[in-house]
């Protein structure tokens, strides 16, 4: 199943979009590999569950449906081993709009949201969007991993007028997962300064072996609001899946739900709710069958980058199908490191600029491709690597 390579893509999908390509790269001649989708085709449940729809061709008003909450109370329960309440979550259109109510229901303008660097180029946007103050606190590499800055986010905390702590765990675009360990000092220090934490958790059910996800609605405190996201990355239905809140202050809870309602939010979708109640009741064989593919895809990309490209440094993902990459080592400067991997090797990575200044010598690689494309493209790394270390 994860092997089929699709063709035509082109058509309709924003990361083989050929004006895309050439405004990103300046060529429409690269493989991409950038928007943080799957080029799988799903669950077979969660097509046949839309087939059954379509076949019953009707389409009227629908009300956000309570079968989507109690599937996931199910998953988190059975997955995660965490025991939420089906009426602490708010149905929202994505990830990106929970966080913008979560923004204009906890702070004001100009107040600032903490976020760890380098991040997931949308929150800089979402969080500009409502006008709020964007805050960084960058992690710091040790012994080969990313790590928060403790000592850092405790003086932006005391300096900024911080209301949020946005955080990404499974971590976009280093592929951490953070620790209990890491999570309880982060609210730790949360409550001592009375500040919020809106946690994505939208990787959540992308996690590799030898590390366990853990949510930050799992730690005692009543400030803690667990953005748990959507089924799009967990089972590749980007385009037709909702999103959700989860928080078990009714204050919040409250705030954020009158202000959905005001937007009218508050509908359902036909389309989305069929297909993440099937993914979620009938789609967790299919989920285990691709952490196993992804997990062997980063096994042969680590084994290449060892024997084949030992300047270019791999950061190997806890979780997350995307894996970062420090290019520093091959010595070229920000436009020739493009040159090379983008028009060369016509590899599409998404530029290490947009996560955040510092990062313009790293790369994110989306690996939820065919590893039959993912090698070719390797291959064609490798070549160009090789050359121009030769003529250097």
């Amino acid at each position: 199943m994860f092997d089929q390579i699709k063709d035509g893509l082109q058509d309709m999908f924003i990361k083989h979009d050929p004006k895309m390509l050439n405004n990103i790269y300046g060529s429409q001649a690269v493989t991409p590999y950038w928007v943080a989708d799957m080029e799988f085709p799903v669950a077979n449940a969660i097509t046949e569950e839309l087939r059954r729809l379509v076949d019953r061709g009707i389409y009227a008003y629908e009300f956000n449906s309570r079968g989507v909450l109690e599937a996931l109370v199910a998953w988190y329960g059975k997955r995660n081993n965490l025991s939420l309440n089906a009426d602490s979550f708010i149905q929202v259109p994505g990830v990106l709009t929970g966080i913008s109510l979560l923004l204009q229901a906890l702070t004001e303008p100009e107040e600032g949201v903490l976020i760890q660097v380098p991040a997931y180029h949308q929150f800089d946007n979402v969080i500009s969007r409502v006008n709020r103050k964007v805050v960084r606190n960058p992690l710091v590499i040790n012994n080969g991993k990313y790590e928060i800055d403790f000592n850092d986010l405790e003086k932006k905390l005391c300096s900024e007028n911080i209301k949020v702590m946005l955080l990404c765990n499974p971590h976009n675009p280093t592929g951490r997962v953070w620790t209990v360990d890491e999570l309880q000092r982060l609210v730790d220090i949360a409550e001592k300064h009375q500040v919020y934490i809106i946690s994505d958790e939208i990787h959540s059910d992308i996690v590799y072996s030898g590390h366990h996800f853990n949510s930050i609605v799992s730690l005692a405190y009543d400030k803690s609001i667990a953005l748990l996201g959507s089924p799009a990355k967990t089972f590749g239905m980007h385009s037709i899946s909702n999103g959700y809140i989860y928080t078990e202050n009714q204050a919040v809870f409250s705030k954020v739900d009158a202000l959905a309602s005001a937007m009218y939010l508050d509908h359902g979708n036909a389309l989305s709710t069929f297909a993440t109640i099937a993914a979620y009741e009938k789609g967790e064989q299919w989920v285990d069958d691709l952490l196993t593919y992804l997990e062997a895809t980063v096994g042969w990309i680590e084994d290449f980058i060892k024997e084949e490209l030992p300047q270019v440094r791999m950061f190997k993902p806890e979780g997350t199908y995307q894996i970062w990459f420090d290019f520093s080592g091959l010595g070229l400067n920000d436009e020739e490191l493009k040159s090379l991997v983008f028009h060369k090797a016509g590899m599409g990575l998404t530029p290490g600029s947009w996560f955040g200044a510092g990062s313009d010598q790293f790369l994110r690689m989306n690996i939820a491709s065919p590893l039959a494309r993912i090698q070719d493209s390797f291959e064609r790394l490798g070549i160009e690597v090789n050359r121009h270390l030769s003529a250097s």
